[in-house]
Order: C-alpha cells, then structure tokens, then sequence
C-alpha cells in the first residue's frame, strides 16, 4: 500500500519519540497512514529472529522507515522484502552503529563495550545517559532529554541489552546497496551518536539515493523539528510515489 508508512522506534525509548512526527505527516496529507510499531521484545541478540519478528508482524507492502536503530532495521528488512518494501526512509541511522574499518563514521568500539558494561550494570542510569546523548546538540538538551526519558517503557534490563547486541552486529550497507526501491537517509549535524560525517559516507556509498543533513540539530531532531522532518519525508513520497 502506498498510502502505508510504518515508523520503527529507536533503542530503549519506546514509540513515544516518533508520536509528533507520525501526527505531523498525518495533517500533511489525511490519505497517508502512519503506524509506529514497537521494536521486537526478544531476548535474543540474533539479527534473524529481531528481523523474522518484525516481517511477520508488519504489513507487508507498505513504506518502511525508523529512527536510529529502528532505521537500521527498516533497511535490513526492506533488503528482505524487495519489491514488498514501497521505499525506505532513516532517521538518524547510521549504516554502522559502531565503527569499524570499513566504516569509520561511528561510535568507537571501546566507547561502545563501556556503554554496553554500563547497561548491564545499570540499565536505568545508561538509559539516562543515553537520553542525554540523543539530545546533545539540541537547543533546549535538558528539556529533551526529559521529554525523551519520560516517555520511555519500562523494558527489562535483558531486552535492553538483547536490543544494543543487535545495535553492534547490524551493518546495512550491502542492504542499502542491493535494496532498489526510492531512498531517504536524515542525519544530524550536532549528533551526539551518530557523527554527521555518516552522511558524506553513505553518499559515497550510495550516490543515487537521497541524503539529507540537517545542521542545527541532535539525535533527537525527529522531537525538535517534527513539522520540518514531516515536510522533507512528505515530499519524498510524493516525488518516489510519482515515479
């Protein structure tokens, strides 16, 4: 259904964060149904069983896009459903979370283990933490970050950490290049976790898709700017769905 968008949430914060955008697309356009869709509650680390889940419960020829790590895996799964998958559209998502050498535009690793040590020390102060993050580079972080955390579900500590093992292991670039359907990647220019760098990288890697880079703004900016992102992925179905 080209008229279907399915939005998937990013890591430990629940559906709350894309509530504004999903409303805004709404009023832009009363034909296009926009459903936010909870990530899997596996405590599986096994990228397989994350994306079985998510195909088997999600409509199936419809848009897909996601913030963050749902991004990531709106991108895995388009790659799997092919011709099934409208198009694809990304919030914030970086190709590779953490960086490696072929990809160097990400989270260093060691960061990453300490966040990871962190969460299963303590998942309520990493969660905390990590809504700072989301929200550095924003105009009011602090307000953000509250906003961030207080909508956020209480998830067991082992979803959590099931949810940032499968955060390391995704690496979407050969999705993205064998995935042929329309395209739009969203990134940050203050980001806290994603480097705006990632933008320029994935434009090499992909030079024919569309690649935007909004400067003024945090992890978070889908919550700053929810009219403004609304608008650019709006014309971005219009154009693809003009096709």
């Amino acid at each position: 259904m080209r008229d279907r968008l399915i939005l998937l949430p990013g890591w430990g914060l629940g559906v709350s964060p894309l509530q504004p955008l999903a409303a805004a697309l709404q009023g832009l356009d009363e034909h296009l149904h926009v459903e936010i869709e909870p990530l899997p509650e596996l405590e599986s680390s096994d990228l397989d069983e994350w994306l079985d889940e998510l195909d088997s419960t999600l409509p199936q020829d419809a848009w897909l896009g996601g913030w963050s790590l749902g991004g990531m895996l709106a991108s895995a799964l388009a790659e799997r459903r092919g011709d099934r998958c409208c198009g694809l559209l990304t919030l914030a998502s970086n190709a590779s979370f953490v960086a490696h050498e072929h990809w160097s535009s990400a989270m260093p690793a060691d960061t990453f283990d300490a966040f990871l040590a962190g969460c299963e020390a303590d998942p309520r102060l990493t969660l905390k933490r990590f809504s700072l993050l989301c929200a550095q580079g924003a105009e009011d972080p602090r307000g953000l970050s509250r906003l961030l955390l207080g909508g956020a579900p209480h998830t067991t500590a082992s979803v959590l950490i099931s949810g940032l093992q499968v955060l390391a292991q995704l690496d979407t670039r050969q999705a993205l290049q064998s995935y042929r359907g329309p395209q739009l990647h969203l990134f940050a220019g203050l980001d806290g976790l994603v480097p705006a760098e990632a933008a320029g990288e994935l434009l090499a890697l992909l030079p024919d898709v569309e690649i935007g880079l909004i400067e003024q703004a945090s992890h978070g900016f889908l919550l700053e700017d929810p009219h403004g992102v609304a608008g650019a992925i709006q014309a971005f179905l219009h154009e693809s769905g003009d096709d």
